[in-house]
């Protein structure tokens, strides 16, 4: 068996096939089934998965608004459904996901702290438009975004918390566990130039290594490294472990960390293997979560999904579509007319409390959607657990993935014509990072009635929440508009 086939994949069909579109069908109606049996068979029986995924996607959010109860059967059965359908490769043979609880470590591996040399920051600064906004810039950058429907009013007043308590950037006494410590989004780089302990997992690839290493050792935190290698020094090429093969022996890794664990999930891969990928670090969840009960989890939610939003996004929305402009109002009906209705439609219904706010985007297909709407349900079941949790949706940005999708790359170019901000990552990351830390000194904030108020708390959409047109319906405009720019 080829390495690339070893640990976490898809489950074979009938005629030997690893379909992740027959995959993704089954966990969707699995987890509608106990709240919505019509909404269940129509994920069921639908025959063009790649394309037709988006309907099914937002019915998982629509089915679990009647009652919190509702909410939490969707994320519980959705997870079960996965647990139950994914297979783990060895090299004797497959095995059910769950047999990662207990199998043993392929290989131990140790820690190497990497202490970085620069003072830690004492004050919170944002990177905004090449420059550093602290102190009063900072929160009139904050008001500015509240007040253009780019973030949620929750969210600037978390940011402005920690910005009033800058003793707790360096998380005293937490462990933040990195999984993807190469992602442009995740927080590795903010939390170590805060003087935070860092752990750092990702491939074992020496090139990726010696960038995080330079990162450490420029930081003011203490970097923890997993290596099989020996001595004091971290071997580039002997740092790492691969989520999807190695669960056992990089959670038995992080049990053994001090202090109190915090597992952040920030992995992100091209197509199937992201589902591959996120379902592993679910395995490696529950693993840690029998080893170390008190374990924090942190997320990032993409802003490309299906989420309910409170009645004052809505009404922002459709005060923003009252007020567009002449020549909007004058080219949208005709638009609307030859399109059959796609293209500029109004976000909401006026009034709708929540709103639905559905910001899928076709192009990232249904292996995006099925690897993002796991970390939701997980999140959802964890906090019904009692668990701390942080996930809050993270900004669009002009990250290296969206870039190279040059339909997406793009729609974000132009998407400030229809009133949604594309972050730059130095300004994401550092404002996503603030965000956990705030979340880590708040036991995961406040307590809501719904799980859908928690999605929703301290969100920063960008204005894909609270812009006059439903996203999917201006992204065509969007990316001509984009593509017109990059020409000219």
């Amino acid at each position: 068996m080829a390495d690339d086939d070893l640990g976490v994949r898809f489950p074979a069909g009938p005629d030997g096939r690893r379909s992740t579109g027959a995959l993704g069908r089954a966990v969707v109606a699995d987890a509608l089934r106990p709240a919505d049996a019509a909404g269940a068979l129509a994920a069921e029986q639908e025959t063009n998965w790649r394309a037709g995924y988006l309907t099914h996607f937002r019915r998982l959010v629509e089915a679990g608004l009647p009652s919190a109860d509702a909410a939490r059967s969707i994320a519980a059965a959705g997870l079960d459904s996965l647990h139950a359908r994914m297979r783990v490769a060895g090299p004797d043979g497959e095995t059910a996901l769950a047999a990662l609880a207990t199998a043993p470590a392929g290989r131990t591996l140790r820690t190497v702290e990497v202490t970085g040399t620069a003072e830690p920051e004492r004050e919170l600064s944002l990177p905004f438009s090449g420059d550093r906004l602290r102190g009063d810039a900072l929160l009139r950058r904050l008001d500015r975004w509240v007040e253009r429907g780019v973030v949620e009013p929750s969210c600037a007043e978390a940011v402005r918390t920690v910005a009033a308590n800058p003793d707790w950037l360096a998380l005293p006494d937490s462990t933040v566990v990195v999984l993807g410590a190469g992602a442009e989004m995740g927080p590795l780089t903010a939390l170590l130039r805060w003087g935070a302990r860092v752990a750092g997992v990702d491939l074992p690839r020496a090139p990726l290594w010696e960038r995080v290493l330079d990162t450490a050792r420029a930081g003011a935190g203490t970097l923890l490294v997993p290596t099989d290698g020996p001595g004091a020094e971290v071997d580039p090429r002997r740092a790492g472990g691969d989520l999807i093969a190695e669960v056992p022996a990089v959670a038995d890794w992080i049990a053994g960390l001090p202090g109190r664990p915090v597992l952040g999930n920030y992995v992100y891969a091209d197509g199937a293997t992201n589902v591959r990928v996120s379902t592993a670090v679910d395995a490696l969840t529950v693993r840690l979560s029998a080893a170390r009960p008190e374990v924090a989890l942190a997320f990032l939610a993409t802003p490309t999904d299906v989420f309910a939003v409170p009645a004052e996004a809505v009404a922002q929305s459709a005060r923003a579509y009252a007020a567009r402009s002449g020549t909007a109002k004058l080219l949208g009906r005709p638009l609307r007319t030859v399109s059959g209705g796609r293209l500029l439609r109004r976000a909401y219904l006026p009034g709708a409390d929540p709103g639905i706010a559905d910001s899928l985007v076709a192009q990232q297909g249904p292996n995006y959607a099925l690897a993002k709407r796991l970390q939701r349900w997980r999140a959802t079941v964890a906090r019904a657990s009692g668990s701390t949790v942080s996930m809050n949706v993270a900004p669009p940005t002009r990250t290296r993935s969206v870039v190279k999708n040059r339909a997406l790359a793009a729609a974000y170019a132009g998407a400030h014509r229809f009133g949604v901000e594309i972050f730059e990552p130095a300004t994401a990351n550092v404002l996503m990072a603030a965000l956990l830390v705030h979340d880590l000194h708040t036991g995961g904030g406040p307590t809501h009635a719904h799980p859908w108020q928690d999605e929703a708390h301290e969100a920063a959409h960008g204005g894909l929440w609270r812009a006059a047109y439903a996203p999917r319906s201006a992204l065509g405009l969007a990316a001509l508009l984009g593509y017109g720019a990059a020409r000219a």
